[in-house]
Order: structure tokens, then sequence, then C-alpha cells
């Protein structure tokens, strides 16, 4: 059973409130200050906590101040009741971490849309959600309804880039968030002498150049399709408008979106330290991984030999010569200039 924690001095109130929630089928916890009430909500951790703002003792304020400095209880829905509904103060509240904000007098449907509200987005946002768009619309549709999620659709238009046209190039000003329905892209920097080096490679399902857009920036990378590519496309505006305007969205969008953070810092450590034989390796394991997750027995890696070069990070003619020394040793074989890994398992644990 759901338990909510409802801190409030008045009794009349707190008695009330705590029957309206009973009656709603929610196990309630009730305290009488705002000391008493961290105190509880610290020892029991429960689902959602409903306080006042005006209490002896310790103010609501106080109270989510503490509770956000605590790691087990920060991340609890919280909900301010109380008679100032002023703008300055529901802001204030709102700074400190507080999900929502209801304003005595209030009625008891008032109070429960908006616990049933923050119960569904505090449940959507401890789930493993997919770094797509499913797990994009599965947290427009729950933080911020339907119609967003109706919006952002209509506005979402589809582009068509043939093998190797730029999608974007380093140095641009972002103007959409990218999603790939179909195809493969790679994003890579290029030196002064013209080398290139991958740094990320995206399948269907995956989202593309939304660093920039988070960051307000301009690319610091250039994209390009590997083969024929359909991308989605989400407007500027309404990208930030979504994560601008709700809290939970914006906190899951970057956990789902940087996730690709560690895979780049361990990338750079491979190329900086690793052998050409392992380099090699990595890289196609990689490419195993990423374009290949239902790991089909028969999955052929058909990207040119310069792709595959600035994804290792080496030159043309030594990744052939490598290629070559894993098809005498059975790691892999070639057909039609497709690569076809047979021995995944050693690639993986190549010696350095």
């Amino acid at each position: 059973m759901t338990t909510i924690l409802l801190i409030e001095d008045n009794a009349e109130i707190r008695e009330n409130t705590a029957e309206i929630l009973e009656l709603s089928n929610y196990n309630v916890l009730t305290a009488v200050d705002g000391k008493k009430g961290v105190s509880l909500a610290m020892e029991q951790k429960p689902d959602l906590i409903v306080c006042d703002i005006m209490m002896p003792v310790l103010d609501g304020y106080g109270v989510i101040h503490m509770l956000q400095k605590n790691a087990q209880t920060k991340n609890i829905p919280f909900i301010f009741l109380s008679a100032k509904a002023e703008r300055a103060e529901i802001r204030k509240g709102m700074e400190l971490g507080a999900d929502d904000y209801i304003a005595k007098p209030f009625n008891g449907t008032e109070l429960l849309s908006a616990i049933e509200s923050r119960l569904r987005k505090a449940e959507v946002s401890q789930q493993n959600l997919p770094a797509n768009m499913e797990g994009l619309n599965s947290l427009i549709r729950h933080s911020s309804g339907d119609a967003m999620l109706q919006k952002i659709k209509e506005n979402r238009t589809s582009n068509r880039f043939k093998k190797k046209q730029i999608i974007y190039n380093e140095g641009n000003h972002p103007l959409r968030l990218f999603y790939i329905e179909r195809g493969k892209v790679k994003t890579y920097k290029t030196n002064d002498d013209g080398k290139e080096l991958v740094i990320g490679l995206y399948n269907e399902g995956d989202f593309l150049g939304y660093n920039a857009l988070l960051e307000r920036n301009v690319y610091k990378e250039t994209a390009e399709a590997l083969e024929e590519t359909e991308l989605a496309v989400i407007p500027k505006d309404e990208f930030e408008e979504l994560v601008n305007n709700n809290r939970e969205v914006m906190q899951k969008f970057i956990q789902l979106l940087a996730k690709n953070v560690s895979e780049k810092e361990e990338q750079l450590l491979g190329l900086a330290y690793n052998s050409l034989r392992k380099k090699v390796a990595e890289a196609l394991v990689s490419l195993y991984e990423k374009f290949n997750p239902q790991k089909k027995s028969d999955f052929r890696i058909d990207l040119s030999r310069e792709n595959l070069a600035t994804i290792a990070g080496t030159a043309k003619e030594s990744l052939i010569r490598t290629l070559s020394d894993f098809k005498d040793e059975g790691l892999i074989d070639i057909r039609e200039g497709d690569i076809i890994i047979l021995n995944l398992k050693k690639l993986e644990n190549l010696f350095n």
C-alpha cells in the first residue's frame, strides 16, 4: 500500500485530510510539526509527503531543506499545503525542491488529483526507460499529459539522408533534436590535417544532437549518415519547452541521453593506451553490440575500411593488415568485403 506522510499542525485539517487519504486506500502517517515530520520521513521513507508551510518548531521550508540534504529522502515527491498562495512563496517552495503547491482551502478531489499525478511521475522516474522515442514518449505522457505528447508528434517531421550525407556540421547552431527511425549515423571530429576520429555511433531508436541543445551551444562534432537514413525531427522550441517546464522530464532526459559519456571516456582511454590489435578488436566488438542487439550469428559489419579505421583510431593500412591477421586466426571472416565475427568472446578478451 502507498504510504503518505501528512505534516500539518492544525488538528482539524490534519484529521480531515488524513481521513480523505485513508478512504482513498492510502496508508497515512501524520506529524503535528516540521521536526516530527522530518524524523518520521527519515524513519519510514514514505512514498509521498504533504506538508504545511506555517508550523511551529520547524516550518515547511525547513522540512524540505532537511529532506533534500538526505540521500534517502531527497527524491520523495513533496507537495506543499498552505494558505499562503502568493507567487513569491510558491516560487520559493519550488526552488527548494517541492513538486507541487496546493493552496488552502482545497477540496479532496484537488488534493487526490495532485497526489496521483506526483506518484505516477515518481514511478516513471524510477524506471530504467530506454534512451529512445518510446522512453521519451513515456516521460511526456506521465509528466506533461497527452496534450504535450500530441503537440510534439504533430510538429515532428522526417528527413531522409543518403549514405555519406552530412546531417550537421561541427560549429553549427542546433535547431532540432533528431531521432533515428531507420539507418545508422556516426559522429566524428576532424583535426587540422583533416584526419577523422569517430566519437559516436548511433542506430535505430537513438537520439542525436542532444548535447548541443542541452548545453545551448554549437555542435562539437559532425554527424554523417553511414547508410540510407531517416530521421524524425523535434523542433528546438518544442524540446526546450519540454525540458524547461518539466523538472522530472529534464532530469530523466539527461539521464537517458547522457549515458554515452562514460562510453566515450572508455573509448578515448583505449585509443590512448591500447595496442593496434586491441583497438581493432574493440572497434569490431563495439559495432557488433551497437548494430546487432539481437546477437544474430550471421550479422555482417558492412562499413567501409575508411570508417572502420576512424572508429578504431588507426590508419587504413594498419586496419587492413590487422583484419587479415584476425581472419587467419579464425576470429573473423570476410565475405564480399563484409566482416563476420566468428569468435566474439576471444575478440572481447584479446590481450593488449
